[in-house]
């Protein structure tokens, strides 16, 4: 990483640049516009590194040469974007082109033809060198995205982790330097942070996030991301120790001790990684009105969770057997009362209903056990 100094200012260039082309109505999003907004003047160099086009969103002068859509105009000859796009075809190696970076967007200061011919030719990505303006606008937006820089950065990532709420970088970073005691203890060497994190992201916080976000599980959190949730499992079941409100049953999946769960999960390929989900048995015991009681049987028959129906003589009047998949953060009474709520006690002639869940269940052989 390097931090352009005060010495060395590319923006005396630029804005010669920008003054050249700031009267043209066709321009694409304005690179002026997004600096002076985002206050992003600090530059840090990030190397080389392919950027996929759809993240490039504008340009940095050059705009009489190109529409905001960074085709040539058709008075402009496009003989030397043929060229390019025919050397590519013809596998030629393609110096990167150079692009100013804020946030998450991408504006390109060089390399226009060989952006349009990457996007000619149906590619997704293309080599750049980059020059990160930090914003330094003060939003909450921005602070969050300056801490998960400042994370990535320390840790050697290629990208941030996608947390929406301040402040919790840091349980990231006991995370890697747990590891690396880990790593050190074991191997009888240092250990460096970058090292300890690289090995951390692919052995832990990777199993762990692909388990969450193959589970679906952030549909039941709007406005979280799969990091929000990975962070607030990891933290609860390796670092703070501490009973969830919600969770019942994950220690079988995600040990409390964090090298443990790398271990299971070094037992499986990441298309075979267990899911987090469990299924629950419950039985549903209902009154119901005499006049309706054909009627909510077949209801009852008709749900996809009901694998049983019956109905018996005494104080109850029918027997629902049910099955439900619910996510290692759910708890059981939370997802059978939504069930209930929204789909039998909804229906005319219930009464009233009452739910058993098992506990030490057993099955015989079907074969060998008949009524």
């Amino acid at each position: 990483m390097v931090i352009i100094s005060s010495k060395y200012n590319p923006f005396r260039l630029l804005k010669k640049v920008l003054h050249r082309g700031e009267n043209d109505p066709d321009r694409s999003t304005s690179f002026n516009d997004r600096q002076e907004q985002e206050e992003a003047y600090e530059a840090i160099e990030r190397g080389t590194l392919l950027v996929p086009l759809e993240r490039i969103v504008g340009s940095v002068g050059r705009y009489h040469d190109f529409d905001k859509q960074f085709r040539t105009h058709p008075a402009k000859s496009d003989e030397r974007l043929q060229a390019i796009i025919e050397a590519m075809r013809a596998g030629k190696v393609m110096p990167p082109i150079a692009l100013y970076q804020i946030k998450e967007d991408y504006f390109i200061l060089d390399g226009h033809h060989r952006f349009q011919a990457a996007r000619e030719l149906g590619h997704s990505e293309i080599r750049s060198r980059i020059l990160e303006l930090l914003p330094s606008r003060d939003t909450l937006e921005n602070k969050l995205y300056i801490e998960k820089t400042l994370f990535r950065d320390q840790a050697g990532l290629g990208r941030p982790l996608e947390l929406s709420e301040l402040g919790q970088t840091g349980h990231l970073t006991w995370q890697v330097e747990q590891h690396r005691d880990f790593l050190s203890q074991q191997s009888g060497e240092e250990v460096s942070f970058k090292q300890a994190a690289a090995d951390w992201y692919v052995t832990i916080y990777r199993p762990l996030a692909t388990l969450i976000d193959s589970s679906g599980l952030v549909r039941s959190f709007p406005g979280r991301t799969v990091d929000d949730l990975f962070l607030y499992i990891s933290v609860h079941q390796w670092e703070k120790g501490k009973k969830r409100k919600y969770g019942i049953g994950i220690d079988k999946l995600i040990p409390t001790d964090m090298e443990a769960f790398r271990e299971k999960m070094a037992q499986h390929q990441e298309q075979g990684y267990p899911e987090m989900k469990r299924e629950i048995t419950v039985f549903i015991l209902l009154n119901v009105e005499g006049k309706y009681e054909q009627q909510i049987f077949d209801k009852l028959l008709a749900l996809n969770e009901v694998r049983e129906v019956h109905t018996v003589h005494g104080a109850i009047d029918m027997i629902a057997k049910i099955t439900l998949m619910r996510d290692l953060l759910s708890s059981d009474a939370e997802l059978l009362s939504h069930f209930i709520q929204t789909t039998i006690r909804q229906w005319k002639g219930v009464v009233s209903t009452q739910t058993l869940i098992p506990g030490m269940s057993r099955i015989k052989d079907q074969d060998r056990c008949h009524l």
